[in-house]
């Protein structure tokens, strides 16, 4: 699938959903650090058909040394999918409230799991409802099970140590908001700072201010100001979810990025790792 077509505006989906030919899974991920409850939101109205997705349980194994978000096991997150109505062949629609934060999430393991048509909704649930589209309560009555197979690797990933290493040898981007990145405010893991090296990009600038994504040209501009010209770019975060959102944006633009899944929330867990602040 080209970059270009990655993203779906909310006419495009109602289309395709329309299209009895066309077999799509469409999944809620509508999340936020601290709540309010996905699940709870998605009860309260989603897109006709769509299957709610937890980010929390379906979107990461527990919490721990790898972080707040680690990555899934493979079987895991093939059982969530296929539960989800997820096949192999069809496409795979995501979205949530607006920015696609979550739903990057869940199209990054998606693709680095080997799904080859994932396309995420631009604009999310508020540009739905922004143009008139039907929504609904509830749970959907049947899910048909999905036989989509998981594979590992179709996407690049980085440990702790690549990490480490791309902050001195080519770009390493922090998606988080800069006053975490420069240890003023932390409010969510126990040391504020960032990894010495990495470039500070807020996930927050990929958007237009009602959550859809910045052109391809807006966001070429943006990252090459950062550094990613010939360089090699990898992205982190507090817990590898919005920087998810930043290789989507990255991919807009052209540019192939790894992601550091455990982010932040890991790199913190051994003391011995080096923390900076300016």
């Amino acid at each position: 699938m080209a970059e270009d077509s990655v993203l779906i505006s909310a006419g495009e989906l109602a289309r395709l959903l329309s299209d009895e030919q066309e077999t799509t899974a469409l999944l809620d991920v509508r999340w936020r650090l601290g709540g309010p409850p996905g699940r709870e939101t998605y009860l309260a109205g989603h897109l006709p058909g769509a299957v709610f997705v937890d980010l929390d349980q379906d979107l990461a194994a527990p919490p721990g040394p790898g972080g707040r978000h680690p990555m899934p096991a493979t079987a895991g997150f093939q059982a969530a999918m296929r539960g989800a109505g997820v096949s192999r062949h069809g496409t795979v629609v995501v979205y949530d409230e607006a920015d696609s934060t979550a739903a990057a999430r869940a199209w990054w393991l998606l693709r680095y799991f080997g799904h080859p048509r994932v396309r995420v909704l631009d604009g999310g649930y508020r540009a739905w409802t922004a143009a008139g589209h039907l929504v609904t309560g509830g749970i959907p009555p049947h899910v048909r099970a999905g036989d989509f197979t998981a594979s590992a690797g179709h996407l690049p990933l980085l440990d702790s140590g690549a990490a480490a290493a791309l902050a001195r040898t080519g770009l390493l981007l922090d998606a988080r908001a800069g006053e975490r990145y420069r240890g003023e405010s932390e409010p969510v893991d126990p040391v504020a700072g960032h990894i010495p090296g990495a470039v500070s990009a807020p996930t927050a600038e990929n958007v237009n201010p009602d959550g859809t994504f910045r052109s391809a040209a807006a966001l070429a501009r943006r990252f090459a100001a950062l550094g990613a010209g010939e360089a090699t770019v990898g992205v982190y975060c507090g817990s590898g979810v919005t920087a998810a959102h930043e290789v989507l944006a990255l991919s807009l633009a052209g540019i192939t990025a790894a992601l550091y899944v455990g982010s932040w929330s890991e790199w913190i867990t051994d003391p011995s790792r080096p923390v900076a602040t300016t």
